[in-house]
C-alpha cells in the first residue's frame, strides 16, 4: 500500500446505486494500491473512530455492492457546525485522520453532505493537515446544483414512473365500481423533480398522472378539488402524484406535522397523501385509495436505471482520481454533453458552487395547469430512467444482494464523548 488512507463514508437518505458508488471508489482505490477504510454511519463513525477495514473484504464482494441497495457502511443525517461551533468535533476528527494516516476523505451525500465535505476541506487548510476532501453526489432529491442529475435520482424516478404507470392500469381496471382517485405521494422537500417523473407514466392526452401537485406551486385546495372533479367526470377516475413537501400559499407545508425538525433541521412531515386522500372523500365523495411508497422509492435496486448505475460509478472512480490528484473541496458532476442521443461527462465542480444551493424545477418544465410536466421536462427526465440493470437472482427467486464482513479497525484513541 501506498503511503497514507483513503477514507469513504455515507450520508444522509441511502439510494439505490449508492453502493455502486462505493464499490467504483474502492475498486478506483485497490487499482491504485491505496488503503481504503471506511466509516460506519458516516461522519458519525470518524467521530467516535468507527471505522472499517475494506481490504478485508473480497474483491468479488465489493464488486457485488454494485448491484445491492442500501448504505452498505451505514448512513447517518448529522450537521457540522461552523469551525468556531464545534471546535471539538474538528479536532477530533484531525486526532482519528491523524492516528490512521487519512489523507483523502470522500464524502457521498446530498446538499448537507456536501457542505460537510466543504467544512472539512477548509479545517484542513486552516490547520495545514494534508486532507484532500471530496464531496460525491447522491440524492433522489435531485436537488443538487451545477450537476445535470444525481446518482440515485434516475432509477428512484424509474420507480415512481413505473409505479405510476401500473396502478393507473389498475385503478381504471375498477373505477366502475371502485376507487375513482388514487394518490401517489413521493419524496421531495423543495424540488418537485421525483413529482414530475411521476409524469413521465402517461404521454397523451388523459393519460395518468393527470394531477401532479409541485413544491414550486403553492398547493391551492380549491383549485386541486375542482382539478380532479373535472378529471373524473371526463375519465371515469383520476391519478394525483403529490410531493410530500407541496406548501401553503404562505409557505407552511401542507403536511406540516408540527413534529419540530430534524438532525439538518428539516420539518418532520406528516404524510401529504393520506392528507390529500381524507380531503378528496370528505369534499368530493370519491372512494380514494393513497399509497407512501416511503423507502421502497429509494431502495427498488430491482428496477435501477442503466443509466444511473453507470454515472454512480462513475462519479466514484472519479472521486478517487480527484482526490488523488489533490484537488481539494470539489465534487464530481455530471454534464449533459448532448440531449439527443443522450450523452454524459464527468467534470470537477468546487464545493463552494453546490454546498447550501438547492436545484428546484425550472418555470419551463411545469406547464401552464400548474398540474402537469412540459416536453423540455420530458427531454430532460427520460434518458436518465432508460436501460435496465437487474441484480443477480438466487435460486429462491430473491435477489442476491451481497452483506459484507464490516471488519473494525483497532481504534487508537480514547472515546469521543
Amino acid at each position: 500500500m501506498g503511503k497514507g488512507t483513503l477514507l469513504y463514508a455515507q450520508s444522509g437518505g441511502v439510494t439505490a446505486v449508492i453502493n455502486a458508488t462505493a464499490s467504483a471508489v474502492i475498486q478506483a482505490a485497490r487499482g491504485r494500491k491505496v488503503k481504503v477504510l471506511a466509516a460506519r454511519n458516516g461522519i458519525l463513525g470518524a467521530l467516535r473512530e468507527d471505522l472499517v477495514d475494506t481490504s478485508k473484504e473480497s474483491a468479488a464482494a465489493i464488486r457485488a455492492l454494485a448491484h445491492t441497495p442500501g448504505g452498505a457502511f451505514g448512513s447517518c443525517r448529522f450537521k457540522l457546525k461552523s469551525l468556531e461551533q464545534d471546535q471539538d468535533k474538528y479536532q477530533r476528527l484531525l486526532d482519528v485522520f491523524d492516528a490512521h494516516d487519512v489523507r483523502w476523505f470522500l464524502y457521498n451525500g446530498g446538499n448537507d453532505s456536501a457542505d460537510t465535505a466543504l467544512k472539512l476541506s477548509r479545517m484542513a487548510e486552516a490547520t495545514g493537515y494534508p486532507l484532500t476532501c471530496i464531496g460525491v453526489p447522491k440524492t433522489v432529491d435531485n436537488d443538487l446544483v451545477v450537476t445535470d442529475t444525481c446518482p440515485g435520482f434516475g432509477s428512484a424516478a424509474k420507480y415512481t414512473a413505473v409505479s405510476v404507470a401500473e396502478a393507473a392500469l389498475d385503478v381504471a381496471a375498477m373505477a366502475d365500481t371502485s376507487t375513482k382517485v388514487f394518490v401517489y405521494e413521493v419524496m421531495g422537500r423543495h424540488a418537485g423533480w421525483l413529482a414530475a417523473a411521476g409524469g413521465l407514466a402517461g404521454d397523451g392526452k388523459d393519460q395518468a398522472p393527470q394531477v401532479i401537485l409541485f413544491p414550486e406551486i403553492a398547493y391551492d385546495e380549491q383549485k386541486f378539488l375542482a382539478r380532479v372533479q373535472a378529471v373524473v367526470k371526463k375519465v371515469g377516475w383520476c391519478v394525483v402524484v403529490v410531493s410530500e413537501g407541496i406548501r401553503h400559499a404562505d409557505g407552511r407545508f401542507v403536511a406540516d406535522a408540527g413534529g419540530g425538525k430534524d438532525a439538518f433541521g428539516h420539518s418532520q412531515l406528516g404524510g401529504v397523501g393520506p392528507l390529500l386522500a381524507a380531503t378528496v372523500k370528505d369534499k368530493l365523495g370519491l372512494k380514494v385509495h393513497w399509497t407512501v411508497p416511503d423507502y421502497l422509492q429509494r431502495s427498488a435496486r430491482h428496477l435501477a436505471s442503466a443509466t444511473d448505475l453507470a454515472q454512480a460509478q462513475a462519479v466514484g472512480k472519479a472521486a478517487v482520481d480527484y482526490a488523488l490528484q489533490g484537488l481539494n473541496g470539489v465534487m464530481p458532476v455530471i454534464v449533459r454533453t448532448r440531449a439527443k442521443p443522450y450523452r454524459w461527462k464527468i467534470a470537477p465542480a468546487p464545493l463552494t458552487d453546490i454546498a447550501n444551493h438547492e436545484k428546484t424545477m425550472p418555470k419551463g418544465y411545469i406547464d401552464r395547469s400548474g398540474y402537469g410536466i412540459t416536453q423540455a421536462c420530458r427531454d430532460y427526465l427520460q434518458p436518465l430512467i432508460q436501460g435496465e440493470s437487474p441484480p443477480p437472482y438466487r435460486p429462491d427467486g430473491l435477489p442476491n444482494y451481497v452483506r459484507l464482513k464490516l471488519t473494525a479497525v483497532a481504534r487508537k484513541l480514547p472515546p469521543f464523548g
